[in-house]
């Protein structure tokens, strides 16, 4: 197929993607549509995010205010719109897509995959995918007859939040309250509702990024990954499969990325249990598990989705296992400095500071990534590497 030429940035011909939400995931997205020469604006709800640090100009705004979100998207006219975050107003986003605006994937999957709530009954309900038990609560009282329907241990979350934000795991009835507070506390997104899932007993989960491109569906090799307390905390790939469940979690992506439509990387979460494969979550963009790809494959999620959105031919290719591990900061301080003398001496290894301009307990603040003759090696040495980096004030 043809496509639009790209134009050159910063001229009145130039193609402009913009993206809303500018974290390390949107950074990476930048320099990738940057090196096809396209115009790039970052928005975010506060100043020197990440992405704004490297895109061609920014903005700052509420991404929750419908009325901030059109206007600054109708200023600046761009060629595609890249939602990259959660807490964004999606009745908006279908509103710019009504008047011509290219939101990636579409606005209707941008809604669907930002809600817990539509996601799983789309999951579950119309596509029968295999899932965990779930209800939905949106009051104290429902919730609690929610946890004691499911049955304890359960999971409880937002419906719309992300990197474990407000996520807890119910282990006693003393916890209900409690998880029910932090719920609404860390939240990202708009709405109260809480999704209460059955507790999976797994052997190990999985992310399947899936790539719907022009020239057809495509996959990555399976990505396994550690989550601590419902946020990444180390990936590597490849993850080991048997075929046949290989080609089950291909065939759970494949529906629920056909089922969603446009065109772009998805990050879909699996659980797997023998032979198993359930359906957990998906994001409609690069995934944090993913950055493992920036030293693994031959060309990183991250210009997998660039070159996808745009109508390009991908290439997922793996080159090599690899593994990433996170850094994440222990105290909240402004501007933190960082101390990588011991970790740079640490063979095949890349360091990624997000250059976050706060630090706070739990933030991620940057990422290791690493090779090695096998994953265990691989995984061994970015947590070696991770540790070796000290945060200061």
């Amino acid at each position: 197929m043809s496509m639009k030429p790209i134009g050159t940035p910063l001229s009145a011909n130039a193609t402009r993607i913009l993206f809303l939400g500018s974290g390390e995931l949107c950074k990476e997205m930048i320099l990738e549509a940057q090196r096809l020469g396209i115009e790039t604006i970052a928005v975010d709800s506060y100043a020197d995010a990440p992405a704004m640090q490297v895109a061609h100009r920014s903005h700052v705004i509420d991404m929750k205010d419908p009325e901030a979100l059109k206007a600054v998207v109708r200023r600046e006219q761009p060629d595609r719109v890249v939602p990259e975050i959660e807490a964004i107003h999606t009745d908006a986003l279908l509103e710019l897509e009504s008047e011509g605006f290219h939101i990636i994937p579409t606005a209707g999957a941008t809604r669907l995959t930002m809600d817990r709530e539509g996601i799983r009954r789309l999951a579950a309900e119309t596509l029968q995918l295999p899932t965990a038990a779930y209800l939905f609560a949106d009051d104290a009282e429902t919730f609690k007859q929610a946890v004691l329907k499911i049955g304890i241990p359960c999971i409880c979350k937002p419906i719309m939040s992300s990197s474990g934000k407000g996520q807890s795991t119910i282990k006693s009835e003393a916890d209900i309250d409690r998880a029910w507070a932090y719920a609404h506390e860390a939240a990202r997104g708009i709405g109260s509702k809480v999704i209460v899932e059955a507790f999976v007993d797994f052997d190990y989960e999985i992310t399947l990024l899936t790539v719907r491109t022009a020239q057809g569906t495509r996959f990555c090799e399976p990505i396994g990954h550690i989550q601590i307390a419902g946020d990444y905390h180390e990936s590597w790939q490849p993850c080991p499969m048997t075929l046949e469940t290989k080609q089950k979690a291909e065939e759970v992506a494949l529906q629920i990325t056909d089922a969603l439509g446009g065109w772009g990387l998805f990050g879909v979460e699996l659980f797997v249990k023998g032979n198993e494969v359930i359906f957990s979550e998906v994001s409609p963009r690069p995934h944090d598990t993913g950055m493992v790809t920036m030293i693994t494959q031959y060309m990183s999620e991250f210009e997998l989705h660039i070159r996808a959105i745009l109508g390009l031919p991908v290439d997922t290719r793996l080159d090599r296992c690899g593994a990433s591990h996170v850094l994440k900061a222990v105290d909240k301080q402004w501007a933190p400095q960082y101390d990588i003398t011991e970790a740079v001496q640490i063979p095949n290894t890349k360091i990624r500071l997000f250059g976050k301009p706060m630090s706070k307990p739990g933030r991620r603040m940057g990422v290791v990534l690493a090779t090695g003759t096998d994953c265990d090696q691989a995984r061994k040495t970015a947590e070696l590497a991770a540790h070796a980096i000290k945060i200061q004030a």
